[in-house]
């Protein structure tokens, strides 16, 4: 008899609505989704990125140009995954309305995956997964120890307690701890599906306050994965970047 718990159910979100103005000029005429780095679009990266680690459900977000992501979904047949998409044509929602509109796309899962498309990375989801469940996260949040304009503030267990923004000087202490630890956010977030009851609700906003809120009351931890592969791929250089680094 097979007394194994069965594997958690694991969906993905790619945030692919934004409008990409770091990447003009490609972006005045198509999504920073279907950017090419070394003949593959970012999006169609991210997908086979997912699929090692067994993550095939994946909604997609649209907005800047979706009728060419949608598209290029349909003539890839998804590069092998289900792929479903949440259409944000009349008004681009941000990372935390993103996710509400695409709240009833996750019921029956164990964890959420949220990535932006224009990320690529070779961490390792499996270790990240693991320890989000191990703890029993609301939230973990991919960082790494690098220089950025804008850091989340953890304690030594590894528990969101503020946010900075080095530039402007800017402090949110949600909870009172020291010493604190500065860490620059991944773009890759694992989510409960239960975090999805607790947004604000329809409308544009970052998650950023979302965390910032929750965070005296709900585990918000960190996976810090700093030496693995990461780029941003937000700008014309930064796609050069990445093409020596993603073969």
């Amino acid at each position: 008899m097979n007394t194994s718990s069965p594997d958690p159910v694991i969906k993905a979100m790619l945030l692919s609505a934004g409008l990409g103005t770091r990447l003009q000029p490609f972006t005045l005429k198509h999504p920073k989704a279907l950017a090419m780095v070394n003949g593959k679009t970012l999006l169609e990266r991210n997908i086979c990125y997912l699929q090692q680690f067994g993550i095939t459900n994946v909604v997609v977000n649209v907005h800047h140009f979706a009728d060419q992501i949608i598209a290029a979904i349909e003539a890839n047949q998804g590069w092998g995954s289900t792929i479903m998409v949440s259409d944000e044509s009349s008004e681009v929602l941000e990372t935390g309305g993103g996710l509400y509109r695409a709240r009833t796309l996750f019921r029956d899962c164990d964890a959420l995956v949220l990535m932006n498309v224009d990320v690529l990375t070779n961490l390792d989801l499996y270790v990240m997964l693991a320890q989000h469940i191990a703890l029993g996260a609301s939230a973990t949040l991919a960082v790494m120890q690098r220089t950025s304009s804008r850091y989340f503030l953890f304690n030594q267990r590894n528990r969101l307690c503020g946010w900075r923004n080095r530039k402007t000087g800017e402090e949110k202490l949600v909870l009172m701890d020291a010493p604190l630890y500065p860490k620059a956010f991944s773009g890759i977030h694992i989510l409960h599906p239960n975090l999805l009851q607790r947004l604000p609700g329809a409308g544009k906003y970052s998650m950023v306050d979302v965390y910032l809120k929750l965070a005296p009351d709900y585990p918000i931890l960190c996976f810090d994965h700093t030496g693995d592969s990461w780029v941003d791929v937000g700008t014309p250089e930064s796609l050069a970047g990445a093409a020596a680094m993603f073969q």
